[in-house]
């Protein structure tokens, strides 16, 4: 896919929360209150609680370089929970500079740019060499040769990468009730809640880096057209399009777009 084409489809502005129905039609923003779901529309108990649980069978190898001081888990030395504030000041900071596509890598490249809102608890660059170093993983996107990311900060990119308050996160991805808990794809921006960011999700238990990597992995795959699928069999890898963040649905917890 081309950045040409890529960049041409976030004229069509549509959302997907992170947890919404399998197989569910993009939701177009022309007419919000069309598709606003109801208040009670989701079921409490669905909605992941911003704790991990235990250790998981290790996923990956050592992917982008993190600060890191927690316990190990998924095979890795993690980086230490930290908890997102509800808000922040609900302005975003284009990170400055850029990452060159690899050269190991083939294929279309894909530009895009990362944003931090002001006021959270994280690096703003650090966010910005994990997302990178996630996106040209050769088990990512780019696994078949087909694309390569390249990281710019002004308006060259075809989507944003943004970090964002669970307040924010509600505000971005409205009409979809994200409610301080999940992340979204909407309009051109892979909105990354602070949040999950910060502690992951049960689904992951302690496994804090893989969790990251789905997450960047499963939003960015929205910019790129995919939409949600299911599990395909008990225990096997899930899909990085399931909905990993509220259930595996029987499947195994796996970041990875290539299985």
């Amino acid at each position: 896919m081309s950045a040409t084409v890529l960049a041409a489809s976030t004229l069509y502005v549509v959302a997907f929360r992170e947890d919404a129905p399998v197989g569910s039609e993009p939701i177009t923003l022309d007419n919000p209150g069309a598709h606003q779901p109801s208040p009670d529309s989701l079921d409490r108990d669905s909605i992941p609680s911003r704790g991990t649980g235990g250790d998981r069978e290790p996923i990956t190898e050592p992917t982008a370089e993190v600060t890191v001081s927690g316990p190990t888990a998924g095979g890795r030395v993690q980086p230490a929970p930290v908890d997102s504030p509800d808000s922040a000041s609900g302005h975003y900071l284009v990170v400055p500079g850029g990452d060159a596509a690899p050269e190991r890598m083939s294929g279309d490249t894909v530009r895009y740019l990362v944003e931090v809102e002001e006021g959270l608890p994280f690096e703003a660059e650090e966010f910005a060499e994990q997302v990178h170093t996630i996106l040209n993983d050769e088990r990512g996107w780019g696994h078949d040769g087909s694309m390569r990311f390249e990281r710019v900060d002004d308006s060259s990119a075809a989507f944003r990468v943004s970090l964002s308050s669970p307040d924010l996160t509600d505000e971005q991805c409205y009409p979809l009730l994200t409610r301080g808990e999940v992340s979204c794809w909407n309009g051109s921006r892979a909105i990354i809640n602070a949040q999950r960011w910060g502690v992951g999700a049960e689904t992951y238990g302690a496994d804090i880096l893989s969790y990251r990597e789905y997450l960047i992995n499963h939003e960015v795959g929205h910019a790129l057209g995919h939409g949600h699928v299911s599990c395909p069999a008990a225990g096997e890898p899930a899909p990085t399009m399931v909905q990993q963040t509220k259930s595996l649905q029987g499947c195994a917890p796996n970041p990875w777009p290539a299985r």
